[in-house]
């Protein structure tokens, strides 16, 4: 029942930084973990970084240092801060989120629909 939704995407060169955003709407109880991944042309998707509702995040050893994730609950919204990008990290990236099952205690995944990144000079 709840959508997710990115923006911030674009096209950079190598040293330059973005920001993304990630609003979720729709019919929203709660809102437990909020994270991002990626998957560049031909790869596997992965993890780049998580928030949980506790404020505790965790980063990918490769972006560690550049990439910062951040969440506001008022507004229901994930951010990603990227930093010194390098041409490694384009990719298109997805928002995550772990929200409740109606009327059962677990909890599942809702994915957005993804936001091009291009890192090139």
């Amino acid at each position: 029942q709840v959508q997710l939704v990115e923006s911030g995407g674009g096209l950079v060169q190598p040293g330059g930084s973005l920001r993304l955003s990630c609003a979720a709407s729709g019919t929203i109880v709660s809102i437990n973990t909020m994270g991002w991944y990626r998957q560049a042309p031909g790869k596997q998707r992965e993890l780049v970084a998580t928030f949980t509702s506790a404020s505790t995040t965790n980063y990918a050893d490769s972006v560690k240092g550049r990439f910062t994730i951040s969440r506001d609950n008022a507004k229901n919204t994930v951010y990603l801060q990227m930093n010194s990008l390098q041409p490694e990290d384009t990719a298109v990236y997805y928002c995550n989120a772990a929200v409740p099952v109606p009327f059962t205690s677990t909890w599942r995944s809702i994915w957005g629909h993804g936001t091009l990144v291009t890192v090139s000079s």
